[in-house]
């Protein structure tokens, strides 16, 4: 995915309590003394790859400083191959919620990042990483969508779905499930709608017609070219109105 806006670009290093977490960045090329609200990617359980850097490149050119880290630095690894889904299952909410706050300081400390409302994006497993970081840091996460994304209602101590209450008024948030998901329970999708109604929660929840798990990603067999555009343009619209 290529675009025609000059961007910045690179690896950085952020420092956690758990090591040095690899993370990809991209903000407009120009004068340096331009700053842009930021927006953090969440990986799906395959991995950062150049399919999620292109994603980061396209929010970028659309006036954003846009960062993906690297969840698995953990393990010292990019693509957790064959153990990807024990990597996924041994991810918590909770190492994320750190990572998240590292990133947030170091976005701070950054001179091109605009200081104040933040967004953010997720896919798969990171659906449920994208709903605890803004329950998490309600302050600064006013935008938030999370596309096809799992576990975000669970009955553990640490499920994403207790952290609603915190969610301000000033922040939206989208959930896109595929209309045909064999990882996505409807009861879990039910009592995720049931807990951001009781709460107050400016969001909109949906199922998007004629998709599968995996419908954004233009690499996969499931790729929705018209569900994939749409995600996007909500997306940016959501940001654009939050963020700028």
């Amino acid at each position: 995915m290529s675009t025609q806006t000059p961007l910045n670009e690179g690896f950085v290093n952020i420092t956690t309590p758990d090591g040095e977490m690899e993370c990809f960045v991209a903000w407009p090329a120009g004068d340096d003394g331009s700053t842009y609200p930021p927006v953090v990617l969440y990986m799906d359980a395959p991995g950062v790859r150049d399919e999620l850097y292109d994603f980061v490149r396209r929010i970028a050119a659309q006036g954003y400083i846009a960062i993906i880290p690297n969840l698995y630095y953990r393990y010292g690894v990019r693509d957790p191959g064959d153990q990807m889904m024990a990597m996924l299952d041994a991810h918590t909410n909770g190492m994320i919620i750190s990572d998240t706050r590292a990133i947030i300081d170091w976005l701070d400390a950054h001179p091109n990042a605009l200081p104040g409302p933040m967004g953010c994006i997720g896919y798969c497993m990171s659906g449920k990483f994208v709903l605890a970081v803004t329950g998490s840091f309600p302050e600064r996460f006013k935008a938030m969508a999370s596309l096809y994304g799992v576990s975000h209602v669970t009955g553990q101590s640490d499920s994403a779905h207790l952290l609603i209450p915190n969610i301000t008024s000033d922040c939206t948030l989208y959930f896109g499930f595929a209309a045909h998901d064999p990882y996505v329970p409807d009861a879990e999708i039910k009592a995720l709608d049931a807990c951001l109604s009781e709460n107050n929660i400016d969001y909109v929840l949906e199922k998007v017609p004629n998709t599968e798990h995996g419908f954004a990603f233009p690499q996969r067999m499931m790729y929705n070219h018209d569900a994939a555009e749409r995600h996007w343009d909500i997306a940016f619209a959501l940001f654009a109105r939050k963020l700028k």
